[in-house]
C-alpha cells in the first residue's frame, strides 16, 4: 500500500471517461462510503497536463488510458492508489509509482469477453465487406459482395492470454484453423483446440488472418513492421485490438498503399483519437478503441475498479495489485 494513506474518506480523482454511464452502482459505492469524488470535467481522455492540474491532493486516482507519467505522479504528494479501469498498463510509469510506494490496480479479466468478441467482429466485416456494404447501400447502391468465409481460413493468434484464448475459443465455432504463438504456450489448451503452437515468421507467412493479442513492451512495439508486412500473403488481414503502438502505422500505410497485404482493422492506434492516413483506404476497418465498451464488461471493470478504491479506504490489501516483476 502507498505510503500517502487517508483511510477511510480518501478524495478520488476519475479521470476515466465513460464511467458509470452505464450503471450508477459504482459511483453510488463511493459516495455511499462517504467518499469525495472528482470528475473528469471535459468528458473525453485527459491529456498530461491536464491530468496533472486534475489530480492536485487528490489520494486515489481512477484511470483510463491516460498519461499517468512521471511528471503526472510527481506533483501528487497525497497519491497513494492507482486503480487502473482496464487491463493496459502501457500509460502508467511504474517504476516512478513503486518509487513513491503508490500501489497500482488493474481489472484484467473483466474486459476480455468484449474484446474478444469485437475482434471477431472485425475479422467478418472485412471477410463479408459488412461495413462497406453499409455505406454502399446508403447511397443507392446494390452491389453483392463476394467474401470469405471465417471457417474456411487459418487464423493466427499472437499472444494468447486472457483475451488471445476467448478469440481461440470463438474461432472454433466457426470451424478456423488456429496457428498460435505466446511466450508460454498451453499445451492443454493446445490440445483442446486443436492449436498448432508456432513461430511468429511462420504466423505471418501462413495465416490468413493475423490477429494481435500482446501487452505493449519494449520488446513488442512495433512487432508488425516492414519486414513483417512484406512476409503476409498479399490477401492476408492484419486485425489489432490490443495495443496500437504494437503495429508501425506507418510501415501498415505503405502495405496497404502498394497492396502488399489484403486489409486491416484496428481499434488501437500511436496516437488517439487517430486522424490518420489510415482513413483513406476502404480495406482498413477502424473503430475507436472501444474493445471493452460492451455494458457488462465495462460496468464490471467499474466495479472492480471501485471495490480496489474501497478495500484501500479500509486499509486491506488489493484485490488485483500489478505484479512487481510486471514491465
Amino acid at each position: 500500500m502507498g505510503s500517502n494513506v487517508n483511510p477511510g474518506n480518501p478524495t478520488v480523482c476519475i479521470s476515466v471517461h465513460p464511467f458509470g454511464d452505464v450503471n450508477n452502482r459504482p459511483l453510488n459505492r463511493l459516495r455511499d462510503a462517504g467518499m469525495h469524488l472528482i470528475m473528469n470535467p471535459l468528458d473525453r481522455r485527459l491529456t498530461e497536463s491536464e491530468l496533472t492540474k486534475f489530480l492536485g491532493d487528490a489520494n486515489v486516482l481512477v484511470a483510463g488510458t491516460e498519461p499517468i507519467t512521471e511528471q503526472v505522479i510527481s506533483n501528487a504528494p497525497q497519491l497513494g492508489l492507482i486503480a487502473r479501469v482496464g487491463i493496459g498498463l502501457d500509460n502508467v510509469d511504474l517504476t516512478a509509482a513503486r518509487n513513491r510506494g503508490i500501489t497500482v490496480t488493474f481489472t484484467p479479466d473483466a474486459p476480455a469477453p468484449a474484446v474478444s468478441e469485437l475482434t471477431c467482429g472485425m475479422m467478418l466485416s472485412l471477410l463479408r465487406g459488412i461495413a462497406k456494404a453499409d455505406k454502399a447501400v446508403r447511397l443507392g447502391g446494390w452491389q453483392r459482395i463476394l467474401g470469405k468465409r471465417l471457417g474456411d481460413l487459418t487464423v493466427g493468434v499472437i499472444g494468447v492470454g486472457r483475451v488471445g484464448r476467448r478469440v481461440i475459443e470463438h474461432l472454433q465455432g466457426f470451424g478456423s484453423h488456429i496457428l498460435a504463438n505466446d511466450l508460454a504456450p498451453d499445451q492443454d489448451l493446445g490440445t483442446k483446440f486443436d492449436i498448432n503452437w508456432t513461430s511468429k515468421e511462420q504466423i505471418n507467412e501462413e495465416a490468413d488472418i493475423v490477429t494481435l493479442h500482446v501487452p505493449l513492451t519494449q520488446t513488442t512495439r512495433h512487432m508488425i513492421g516492414q519486414v513483417e508486412l512484406a512476409t503476409m500473403k498479399t490477401d492476408a488481414l492484419l486485425v489489432n485490438t490490443s495495443r496500437g503502438p504494437v503495429v508501425d502505422e506507418s510501415c501498415l500505410v505503405t502495405a496497404l498503399r502498394e497492396n502488399q497485404i489484403g486489409g486491416a482493422a484496428l481499434d488501437v492506434f500511436e496516437q488517439e483519437p487517430y486522424s490518420g492516413e489510415l482513413t483513406t483506404f476502404d480495406n482498413c476497418l477502424l473503430t475507436c478503441h472501444m474493445g471493452s465498451m460492451s455494458r457488462d464488461c465495462r460496468t464490471k471493470m467499474e466495479n472492480e475498479s471501485v471495490e480496489e478504491v474501497l478495500r484501500y479506504a479500509r486499509g486491506e490489501s488489493p484485490n488485483q495489485p500489478v505484479p512487481s516483476d510486471y514491465l
